[in-house]
């Protein structure tokens, strides 16, 4: 880890005001009487100046509290002895870095840093004035949202590097970090295969590690599939046997096997990650035990050494975070809310640790190369990622929630979310994560049975998002409210669109496996058994091969219903029984509703009252709690956000004119959400026919996979 330039060139400091024993007016008195007397003897010595002046400046820097206009004085005042280059270049710099730490004039320290590389970039021998005036500068560009301006600068900074392989390393990172917040994947990948080469070379193993998973998370965003495979098939030998230092192993373990869960996980293959799951779980349970040793003595021995992805406190989150979306996919909501709760609280801690402690970053800055989301630059004190890391859980709870019918809390999430996206700088977090609180209100609207609202929140979801499966899934959801409302040329549409969508994203199996079934759900409805039969057949054989829970139980109960519906009572309780089970175990109120009614009509037919009494009265007590909670969920002044549909959400006070709630729908009958396997909602209401026909009467709402936020790499 690197130490501001002021620490690295001074050597002296002025006794801070604790050791003085002054007040601090007799002590600021006192300092400048010495330091006037001490220039005007030392005219001569532009040095001597210099020191003084610096020393100075980091006492008011580092006062209690810091007297930051003092300190810029201090460090301007250097000009009027018209320094030497090298030294008013160093000073440009310097004032950059205290205008952009400490107050919010960036104008100005844009202006000082764009002199300090004026002056730098052709002296040689100057590269960490050089180097770091470039990268702080590409920062601070990107942070204006010129980033069009920082990577000239950067590509120019990358070129004079070549010599410094610290440099050359930490600029090539910085530059392919903007070019995949700027989403120019390509770019951002073959700068990252530059530096592979490069510390091929220069046999920096470590780094060239670095380099390699970093281009296997890109290639991910990318959905080049057989690319990531390939990367990370090259990087884990090399992990397992070139990297000697056994902390820095650990480290790059915990990133290769996130990449490694992520990248099954979108693939929608949740048995086939439980390995490189329970590996990464070891792993960071190996770095945050007491004997640990801290970031900073791990990461500060030399330079090729000072690279870190995350810190491990914020891998530690982010391995919660993938627990999570595994536990949702593979259709386990107590442990997907179990491990929310610990990782928020986590969150917390940190957001706590960093207001309490997190000190300036100009007197200690992290060399913290980060991906994740392809959109933070690096070591920012706000802390950004772990607003990334809360939005993307709260977007897992709110799932929970409604997979188990508490709509109240649901709600109640969707309107934190919504305020952790607006809270966040220049509202970055919204740009991002605005097409899935677009999607979460959908599934909420259709829950509370809103179908026109529901319609527009999908639609808008789908405009404003760049994301195939985000899109894809909130199609399907667009397709079951068209059933739902018997608009069948909008349905016949909308299913034409979906299959040539699916066939894009067909290495995923819970989103293939979805489509299936809103195929057999539709063929149910048009009273095509046989057609709908063969399409559960397929959606259960992709569940069953990759323990996709959710989307096994629903289409067990759907089946089962179908079963019934042509007078199959031993297949149909064939079908329903551990359709039941499984619901319990996840658990999933609206399966085990549905399957309650079925269970009733099938013990009604086979001349069983104990048990159709028994099913009865479950039926009645999963409807009651569905029907309390919907009622309860539409008088909260946060069900008023169903009525947002673009721009920026309403403010945490929410308006009067969003106040006028929207009519809920009435109730007729209970609701009924069955899960599938992702741990993306997709709720289905499905208008049943009369119990001598078909079944009772009855909403059904059917949730099924997706990708919305799956990939918690890339938000």
């Amino acid at each position: 880890m690197h130490r501001f330039c002021l620490r690295r060139s001074v050597h002296i400091r002025f006794p801070r005001r604790e050791s003085i024993g002054e007040t601090p007016a007799l002590q600021f008195s006192a300092f400048f009487n010495l330091f006037c007397a001490s220039i005007r003897l030392m005219t001569s010595s532009q040095d001597a100046c210099y020191i003084s002046l610096l020393g100075l400046a980091e006492y008011f820097r580092t006062s209690t509290p810091p007297d930051i206009k003092k300190c810029i004085q201090c460090l301007q005042a250097l000009f009027t002895f018209k320094p030497p280059l090298k030294v008013e270049a160093r000073t440009h710099l310097q004032l950059g870095q205290i205008l952009m730490a400490y107050t919010k004039n960036t104008d100005l320290a844009k202006n000082h840093l764009e002199q300090a590389w004026i002056l730098s970039e052709n002296i040689n021998n100057f590269d960490d004035v050089k180097f770091d005036t470039a990268s702080l500068l590409a920062q601070l560009y990107q942070q204006q949202d010129q980033s069009s301006l920082a990577k000239p600068v950067l590509r120019k900074a990358i070129e004079l590097s070549q010599h410094n392989v610290y440099w050359h390393c930490k600029l090539l990172f910085q530059l392919a970090q903007t070019h995949a917040t700027d989403k120019e994947y390509t770019l951002a990948s073959e700068l990252l295969a530059v530096g592979v080469e490069s510390t091929d070379e220069s046999n920096a193993t470590y780094l060239k590690s670095l380099f390699l998973l970093s281009r296997a998370m890109i290639m991910m965003i990318e959905r080049k599939t057989n690319d990531v495979l390939a990367i990370l098939n090259q990087a884990s030998p090399i992990i397992d046997h070139s990297i000697q230092n056994v902390h820095l192993k650990e480290y790059l373990k915990v990133f290769f096997y996130v990449l490694q869960v992520c990248h099954y996980l979108q693939l929608g293959q949740v048995k086939t990650v439980k390995t490189s799951l329970k590996m990464l779980q070891q792993s960071i349970q190996t770095i945050i035990a007491p004997n640990w040793p801290s970031d900073e003595q791990i990461f500060g021995q030399n330079n090729t050494e000072m690279f870190m992805w995350l810190p491990k406190e914020q891998l530690y989150v982010l391995v919660y975070l993938v627990t999570v979306s595994h536990s949702m996919m593979a259709g386990y909501m107590d442990k997907a809310q179990k491990y929310t709760e610990k990782a928020l609280t986590q969150i917390e801690k940190l957001k706590c640790k960093s207001l309490l402690g997190g000190g300036s970053c100009i007197g200690f800055a992290n060399e913290v190369v980060s991906f994740v989301s392809s959109t933070l630059p690096a070591a920012q004190e706000n802390k950004p990622i772990l607003a990334v890391f809360q939005i993307i859980l709260l977007e897992h709870i709110i799932m929970c929630r409604l997979v188990m019918g508490n709509k109240s809390l649901a709600i109640k999430e969707i309107a934190l979310a919504k305020d952790v996206c607006l809270s966040s700088t220049n509202k970055f977090l919204l740009k991002k994560h605005a097409p899935q609180l677009h999607c979460l209100l959908g599934l909420y609207a259709m829950s509370t049975s809103l179908f026109e609202h529901a319609e527009k929140q999908f639609y808008a979801c789908i405009q404003e998002t760049t994301e195939r499966e985000l899109k894809l899934f909130a199609n399907l959801n667009l397709a079951i409210v068209y059933l739902r409302t018997k608009r069948e040329q909008d349905l016949r549409n909308i299913l034409e669109q979906i299959q040539q969508e699916n066939s894009q994203c067909s290495n995923s199996q819970a989103l293939m496996g979805s489509f299936y079934y809103v195929q057999g759900l539709n063929a149910f409805h048009k009273s095509s058994f046989h057609e709908a039969k063969r399409f559960l057949r397929e959606t259960l054989k992709m569940a069953n091969a990759e323990d996709l829970n959710r989307l096994t139980s629903c289409s067990l109960v759907l089946l089962s219903h179908v079963f019934l519906s042509i007078g199959n009572s031993k297949e149909s309780m064939n079908m329903v029984t551990p359709a039941m089970q499984l619901a319990s175990k996840i658990p999933d109120i609206h399966v085990q509703l549905w399957g309650s009614a079925i269970l009733k009509d099938l013990h009604r037919m086979l001349k069983e009252p104990t048990q159709e009494i028994e099913a009865y009265n479950n039926h009645v007590h999963f409807s009651q709690n569905l029907i309390a909670d919907q009622l309860k969920c539409t008088k909260f002044p946060e069900h008023a956000l169903i009525n947002w549909f673009q721009g920026d959400p309403p403010l945490p006070m929410l308006s009067q004119d969003l106040l006028l709630q929207p009519t809920a729908a009435t109730i007729v009958a209970p609701t009924v959400a069955v899960a599938s396997g992702s741990g993306v909602p997709l709720v289905v209401q499905q208008q049943q026919q009369q119990q001598q026909q078909q079944q009772q009467q009855g909403g059904t709402f059917v949730r099924l996979p997706g990708t919305l936020n799956q990939q918690v790499m890339f938000q």
